[in-house]
């Protein structure tokens, strides 16, 4: 049975699924004319949970509308995840104890590619309905610019060329608000829903710098420019939902159940992917209450809707201290220790404690908190029912992709308040396991596990530069202070002068305990993280 509109309306076998309970034609048909919410992004992310919202929306007749899809980068997906399937996805959240709730969800009304798409993309920007237009498009996603701030050559181009022959994401971008602004239309909430730190900011210095360079070359005006600059919205947002790559033993149940044409693939631009996503229970959205065109009825399906300071306090309380540096300190230890799955890494006894003692005495006596999730609560369900979770195929080779780019908000905030904390016990100099994670940084950088076997570091943008940096260090090598200044004192990945702070020496001499040869990554592991704990520092 293949995944269709036809199956779904002739009433077959869909026992154990939740299907879509609104006339999906009807909707299809009012969004085609009035489309309120435009996503760009078409991976497991997007459709875990922002189109659960859009379907939620649609069942509780909150909305006539759906979420329109739009793939600017791997649009293969397109073709093979949205379009054979009639737009149709199936969601499968799996809980630690096993149990998979499935459901079909109809919300995306079309699917489009922003290669091709184009006259359509404008019909939707020009449309007085449109309300939102949001994205997960990952981090990298929103860089425009190298690691010397100059322009990548692509973007260059656009903003040479103009509007009118913009090529490049951000380009097509900017150029389609634009449009919007010239047809005298209200401003829309551009809204990103990444899973990264001060996610509005990136986009709007997407769209600002490309709308920047063409004010600079005569390409618009400055009434254009205040339009996309002033009068469009960037909410902030934090979003909080595991989403791996689609899991096979859901795909062997889906089989089972009947359902042809489920099978995982990988495409040719590296994206692992499956008509079906697999997703956690658990999961948190928070957007700052900026719309000013409106906006779905997000509030009614638990979403909070609020000032800018509380969504910055969250996602400062997830990113700096209750998730997030976790997920490094596993991927990158995991990597090095051999694990393939997260879940694996839970049982074992010393990454637990280094992940457990880390969050609970050295990240969350300086936790934010936003009032409107209990942090404490938050790193609890992180450690005891997410982590742990065998049916969520989470690999630390995934989480430690661009690890370059993560280390400045999920290590150097807190450093940064451990410098500026007057109490005396809040010293920078203090700490052993946030050092102990970054030295494993450095170690993971060497591309030899513990066992002394080479292994392919997962892709990370910045690499070449900080190998640079870090000159080359073989497994066995001792290194001096003055050798990985250059790295540990750079701003751009940590955030901080790691030396400047107090902890840049204790780095160095924890990698040197880690990189003595092979199994020192185990056995310096255990000797901070195993059940007698070492002496403290001070």
């Amino acid at each position: 049975m293949k995944l269709s509109l036809e199956n779904l309306s002739q009433n077959l076998s869909w026992k154990g699924y939740r299907l879509p309970q609104y006339d999906i034609q009807a909707a299809r048909d009012y969004t085609k004319a009035h489309p309120v919410w435009l996503h760009f992004g078409a991976g497991n992310l997007f459709r875990a949970f922002p189109a659960v919202l859009a379907q939620r929306l649609l069942t509780a007749r909150l909305s006539r509308a759906g979420v329109i899809c739009c793939e600017g980068y791997d649009e293969e997906l397109i073709d093979r995840c949205y379009r054979s399937c009639d737009h149709l996805s199936i969601v499968a959240t799996v809980y630690p104890n096993g149990t998979v709730n499935k459901e079909v969800v109809a919300s995306v009304t079309e699917s489009l590619k922003m290669s091709e798409d184009e006259d359509r993309l404008r019909q939707i920007f020009t449309s007085p309905d449109l309300q939102m237009v949001s994205f997960t498009i990952t981090e990298k996603g929103y860089v425009l610019r190298d690691d010397q701030r100059h322009f990548l050559p692509a973007v260059g181009q656009d903003i040479l060329q103009g509007p009118q022959a913009a090529s490049t994401f951000a380009g097509r971008i900017t150029a389609l608000c634009l449009a919007r602004a010239r047809a005298g239309l209200a401003p829309v909430a551009l809204v990103s829903l990444d899973n990264c730190q001060n996610n509005s900011h990136l986009l709007r210095r997407m769209t600002t710098d490309l709308a920047g360079g063409w004010l600079e070359h005569g390409h618009i005006t400055q009434e254009d420019f205040d339009y996309i600059t002033k009068k469009l919205t960037y909410p902030l947002s934090m979003i909080d939902k595991i989403t791996p790559h689609p899991d096979e033993r859901v795909c062997a149940m889906l089989q089972e159940d009947g359902l042809s044409g489920m099978e995982i693939f990988t495409t040719s631009k590296s994206t692992v992917a499956a008509a079906y996503v697999n997703s956690e229970r658990p999961q948190h959205l928070l957007i700052e209450n900026d719309f000013p065109n409106g906006h779905p009825a997000f509030e009614q399906l638990g979403v909070i809707l609020t000032s800018r300071s509380i969504v910055e306090k969250s996602a400062r309380m997830k990113a700096c201290t209750c998730m997030n540096p976790m997920d490094t300190a596993l991927g990158l230890f995991g990597c090095l220790l051999g694990y393939t799955r997260i879940c694996d890494e839970m049982q074992d006894p010393d990454l637990v404690n280094l992940i457990t003692r880390m969050s609970e005495r050295e990240a969350m006596p300086l936790v934010t908190d936003p009032g409107v999730i209990d942090p404490f609560a938050f790193l609890h369900e992180v450690l005891g029912e997410r982590y742990p979770n065998p049916f969520l195929q989470d690999t630390p080779q995934r989480i430690a992709t661009d690890t370059s780019r993560k280390l400045a908000i999920r290590f150097g905030e807190t450093l940064k308040a451990y410098y500026n904390s007057p109490v005396p016990m809040h010293r920078a100099t203090h700490l052993t396991y946030i050092p102990l994670v970054l030295a494993c940084w450095l170690r993971y950088l060497v591309g030899v596990d513990d066992e002394g076997q080479p292994f392919q570091l997962s892709p990370d943008a910045r690499i070449g530069n900080v190998h640079k940096l870090l000159g080359e260090v073989r497994l066995g090598d001792q290194v001096t202070e003055e050798r990985l200044y250059p790295l540990l004192s750079s701003t751009m990945y940590f955030g901080i002068n790691l030396f400047e702070v107090g902890v840049g020496e204790r780095v160095v001499a924890l990698f040197n305990e880690l990189n003595r040869g092979p199994h020192a990554v185990r056995e310096t592991l255990h000797k901070y993280c195993g059940e007698k704990e070492p002496e403290p520092a001070w």
